[in-house]
């Protein structure tokens, strides 16, 4: 990775972020959606404790750090992505990509009303825009009849998965406060949050087996490696050379590419207030995440 330039890893980040949004989407309907979360994340999760390994990372841990690891990883790569991939089933992927462009402002809010931490007035108006800018994205959708209700569910499971993964983003913040080390925190947490699927889909009689597709193999592994493993390694060496406010430029430009590859691929048409609320939700993290 370090031998890597700076746009190089921006450019894996973004193209591989802004498609896994559409990746999901030959993950659904062959098997459910708890199922498909549990089998990337263990994956994922397997691999990257195995690099921990092969780096001579200790993997030693008490109970407690496991705790908030499980924590983390269930709220985070687990349940949030159950309800990814129940949003996906009746929105195009872009759409619910969008929808992740309040995260940072509820993070924000959460960080304030939990932890204390102050929240600069630019950075509250560009959550406000942001999430005006989504709401305009979606205002077209729930004007369409024929997707009315279909909008809504997709509506209801992207607030739902924002709400969820807030709650495992607020704790990885503490777990990075204690000094816990950021790769097996990751690995761990994907496995407990793979666990979490799982036992969801137990407690749903859900079926294990998996399909003999191949763009259903092919997409797992794009997921749990490329989406997972790759590019949460180009994005810590970009973080590294350059700092978090322009690293965080990356969750702008990934919706942005999931509606791109939506209008190209899903078939989604969009209309003048689609662009309009690009531009509001873009501009508004912008915002947020601009440098004093």
């Amino acid at each position: 990775m370090h031998r890597l330039k700076n746009w190089q890893l921006f450019a894996i980040c973004v193209l591989t972020w802004g498609t896994t949004w559409f990746a999901i989407t030959f993950q659904i309907g062959h098997v459910a959606p708890e199922v498909g979360v549990a089998m990337r994340f263990a994956l994922a999760g397997t691999v990257i404790l195995v690099l921990c390994v092969l780096r001579q990372q200790s993997l030693r841990f008490t109970p407690t750090q496991h705790a908030v690891f499980a924590l983390q990883g269930g709220f985070m790569y687990g349940v949030s992505y159950v309800c990814v991939y129940h949003a996906e089933q009746h929105l195009v992927s872009g759409l619910v990509a969008v929808g992740y462009s309040a995260s940072p402002l509820v993070a924000g809010l959460g960080a304030r009303v939990f932890f204390g931490v102050n929240l600069r007035p630019r950075f509250i108006l560009g959550g406000l825009l942001g999430i005006a800018g989504v709401a305009l994205i979606f205002w077209p959708e729930f004007g369409k009849t024929t997707g009315d209700r279909n909008t809504l569910l997709g509506a209801l499971f992207t607030v739902g998965s924002v709400l969820l993964s807030t709650v495992g983003s607020l704790t990885a913040s503490r777990n990075r406060s204690r000094g816990l080390p950021f790769w097996p925190a990751l690995g761990f947490g994907m496995l407990y949050g793979a666990a979490a699927a799982a036992l969801i889909a137990v407690l749903q009689g859900q079926s294990f087996a998996p399909p003999a597709i191949a763009s259903w193999w092919l997409s797992l592994f794009y997921l749990a490696l490329a989406g997972s493993v790759l590019t949460f390694a180009c994005f810590l060496t970009l973080q590294e050379r350059i700092g978090p406010g322009p690293t965080g430029t990356i969750g702008v430009m990934t919706p942005l590419l999931a509606l791109v590859v939506s209008m190209a691929f899903e078939g989604f048409h969009p209309e003048m207030l689609t662009f309009a609320g690009a531009a509001l939700a873009v501009g508004g993290n912008v915002l947020m995440l601009r440098r004093t």
